[in-house]
């Protein structure tokens, strides 16, 4: 393999193998170079596979130049790369550089990179060394801080590389001031990363700049417009994965041990849709709102009232066991037909029939990585959320709009949906509380009602005429009307088979109400959610049409809802 050593104002060397000793001329005090720094790099990659430059010495310039290339491989890490002695000296720092003087970072020695590596931004395919997508993260010039010319800068870098203490001043543009390099005990390749204080050190995240300074992309940039690359969608996941696990919000956020058992937050029910820069709005999916908890490679999914779904919906806890990290996730299952709309009655019976698609809407994060974010802003825990969620067919992100509510309700009326959920882009996460920091504007009036009975049938029906219905006012059931309309012939039957073990002798409410025939009064256990007209003075429901059996919500949640003005 042939290489070139070129020299500011000297003629060009030709190297015609990787083993040969250069002892030709050489600037004053610049000890003789050997390509054997470059053996291992050339050993390690297939050039005729590889986009990465072939092992050249070479030495440009009279500044010394420093490099920091952000490498998503098997683990995502940034490489620190030194010029000197006609070579890149290389150090990989799994957590990245920092500014601020207070962090250590772990630096690897690694191989020695020929001075061309420097610009090098692109992907490196699968089965080659390092496999992966690469960009220009930083770069600029270096110098040792005591240097008062070049001469004397390349012998302080040397000897300091020599003794395992290499300090140094960067001039990048986002890496600047200076910094060290200091060897540990550990071994030869262990050394760590140092920031110095001085007036460019700060506690600020500077790997939040996340594109390269030469072609401005993110690594996902680079890695999407490969397309042709094998595993590609694994790279943008792993790389999403470790963005937000660098991200200054989860810095942010205090570490705790994962809660279990969680209550979500509900929204409040208003009467109109609004626009306000300040707020975000989503679709209101008609399915079970659900919990996901992920850890140890095992997933819990549960209704709220914990109510397992992991049976009831595997493909969802299966698709979340394969995560690979710690979190716990807020979100509604739904399953979609052929053509995208959710529906309730398939996602009820998926279980037994498999019809339609099934979905897990994940809408926010709320635990990640042994940190609790749920004092963080909705608006920065659904962006970590994005970019942790890996492309899984039954793990959708629920997506939202900036502002423009009303449009976007009047879209979601025009395709049929159960309405828009509305939630301040600041808002706080709190377990178990309904806030009116998060709203919810129905397409229609629809309302949850406790089954407290059933009337004798007539004509041609089968089963039941009419479920009597209430909502919980503290402990005491209130009646609200009946509702006879709305039923299948399968309906009628599996309601009819699920009140049976519930009949009672006893009214359940405290003053019977009037009938036009008999009820046979049931235990108040079962939900079911109707769509109606509105109140009456008295409190009943106008025009009451059945919808759906609520297997996911207890009885003694359910109290009346009326929209309240924004």
């Amino acid at each position: 393999m042939g290489g070139e050593v070129v020299w500011s104002g000297l003629d060009h060397y030709y190297l015609w193998g990787i083993d040969f000793f250069f002892a030709g001329p050489y600037f004053p005090g610049l000890p003789r170079l050997t390509t054997m720094g470059l053996k291992e790099y050339a050993a390690k990659r297939q050039f005729e596979q590889t986009p990465e430059p072939k092992p050249v010495l070479r030495q440009e310039g009279s500044r010394l130049i420093f490099v920091v290339q952000k490498h998503a491989a098997r683990r995502l890490h940034y490489d620190l790369r030194l010029e000197l002695d006609g070579v890149l000296k290389s150090w990989a720092v799994p957590r990245g550089p920092t500014l601020n003087p207070a962090f250590k970072r772990l630096a690897v020695r690694v191989e020695d990179h020929p001075f061309d590596y420097k610009d090098f931004e692109g992907i490196i395919p699968e089965g080659n060394y390092g496999a992966g997508s690469v960009i220009v993260w930083d770069r600029g010039f270096y110098q040792h801080p005591a240097a008062r010319d070049r001469q004397e800068n390349e012998k302080l870098l040397r000897d300091g590389l020599a003794k395992g203490d290499l300090k140094f001043v960067l001039a990048g543009e986002k890496l600047k001031g200076e910094f060290a390099l200091v060897r540990t005990k550990k071994d030869e390749k262990s050394w760590l990363l140092l920031k110095k204080k001085d007036s460019y050190a700060t506690e600020g995240d500077v790997l939040g700049e996340n594109r390269s300074v030469v072609s401005h992309k993110t690594l996902e940039e680079i890695a999407a417009a490969n397309p042709g690359v094998a595993s590609r969608q694994k790279n943008l996941d792993q790389i999403r994965l470790r963005e937000a696990m660098e991200s200054a919000d989860l810095q942010e956020a205090p570490v705790q041990p994962m809660p279990h058992g969680i209550k979500p937050m509900l929204a409040t029910l208003v009467k109109a849709p609004f626009d306000h820069p300040d707020w975000l709005f989503e679709v209101k999916w008609d399915g079970y709102r659900a919990v996901a908890e992920i850890q140890d490679g095992k997933a819990a999914l549960y209704t709220r009232n914990h109510i397992s779904l992991h049976k009831k919906f595997s493909l969802i806890a299966e698709s979340l066991e394969k995560f690979g990290f710690e979190a716990v996730l807020d979100g509604e299952i739904v399953v979609v037909d052929e053509q995208g709309q959710p529906n309730f009655q398939m996602l009820q019976n998926y279980q037994k029939s498999g019809r339609g698609y099934l979905l897990y809407y994940v809408f926010d994060l709320l635990f990640f990585e042994g940190h609790d974010l749920t004092n963080l802003p909705l608006v920065r825990r659904k962006e970590l959320l994005e970019k942790i969620l890996p492309a899984a067919g039954h793990i959708k992100f629920s997506d939202h709009v900036w502002g423009e509510g009303v449009l976007f309700f009047k879209v979601v009326q025009d395709k049929g949906l159960e309405g828009i959920v509305a939630k301040h882009a600041h808002s706080v996460y709190r377990m178990g509380k309904r806030s009116r920091q998060w709203l919810k504007i129905k397409t229609q009036l629809a309302q949850e009602g406790v089954i407290a009975g059933f009337t004798e049938p007539r004509g041609g029906r089968e089963y039941f005429g009419s479920l009597v219905l209430g909502v919980f006012e503290g402990d005491e059931l209130i009646y609200i009307g009946h509702s006879g309309g709305g039923f299948g012939e399968e309906n009628l039957r599996d309601i009819y088979a699920r009140l049976q073990p519930l009949i009672q002798k006893e009214c359940p409410f405290k003053v019977e109400p009037a009938s036009n025939t008999p009820v046979t009064w049931v235990k108040p256990e079962l939900v079911c959610e109707v769509a109606f007209a509105g109140w009456t003075e008295e409190g009943l429901m106008r025009h009451p049409v059945f919808s759906r059996l609520r297997e996911d919500k207890a009885a003694r949640e359910v109290g009346r809802e009326t929209p309240e003005e924004i």
